[in-house]
């Protein structure tokens, strides 16, 4: 079922163009990446059970190829354009970080970090690489590990920040529960790190755990 099948004053499209895109619901963002229905069922209707059938919008966008399938209506390219869209996102967020300060910028960064992180289904820890100025030199995912941890080696780390002429370093590693309470491990691995790392003279900033659709800063919790 079509846009123009819709009542002119429900019309995700024209909603948009009249009030802006942060007015409309998640289901009638959807509605229109998707474009049409399916038959016996409007693009909102569609919209709104592909939602169910994630749980959210990140469930939609998180899930793989095989995973996406499962939904009825979806298929390939509906899944190339939502991944194309993603991948648009996270660039933007980072040629955003790159325009200026990081620190001046932290919802920017943890937006962007979390673009990169949440949903995965295995612990992957990452470094966001600044320069003196602390503008972004480079994102680097680290180390990956299974569901439960990722072993973390600090020796690769100050590698790392050597060879991408690093003055800091803000780390960020996900929780693949969704939960993004920090570990007494998190804790003892960050203290690890910014010990190795004092001694090259490249600070770390902060340490993000990323859970599903929120974000835990060490510094802010007073852990570093």
């Amino acid at each position: 079922m079509m846009f123009s099948e819709i009542p002119v004053n429900e019309r995700p499209r024209e909603k948009l163009l009249k009030f802006g895109a942060a007015n409309l619901s998640d289901a009638e963002l959807l509605a229109l990446l998707l474009q049409t229905g399916r038959p016996g069922e409007s693009v909102l209707e569609f919209s709104r059970r592909c939602l169910h059938h994630f749980g959210s919008l990140g469930g939609l966008f998180d899930a793989d190829l095989t995973s996406f399938k499962s939904c009825e209506g979806l298929g390939d390219a509906r899944y190339t354009t939502f991944q194309a869209m993603r991948e648009l996102s996270r660039r933007e967020l980072y040629a955003e970080l790159e325009r200026g300060d990081a620190l001046s910028s932290p919802d920017s960064v943890r937006r962007y970090l979390s673009s990169q992180l949440a949903g995965r289904q295995q612990e992957v820890f990452c470094g966001l690489f600044l320069d003196n100025r602390h503008r972004v030199i480079e994102y680097t995912e680290l180390f990956k590990g299974t569901i439960d941890s990722a072993a973390v080696y600090p020796r690769e780390v100050v590698k790392s920040c050597l060879r991408s002429n690093a003055a800091a370093v803000i780390f960020a590693h996900n929780h693949p529960s969704g939960v993004a309470e920090p570990s007494d491990t998190d804790v003892r691995l960050t203290r690890k790190l910014t010990d190795a790392l004092a001694l090259i003279d490249v600070r770390v900033l902060d340490h993000l755990v990323i859970g599903q659709g929120v974000q835990t800063s060490l510094a802010e919790r007073g852990l570093m």
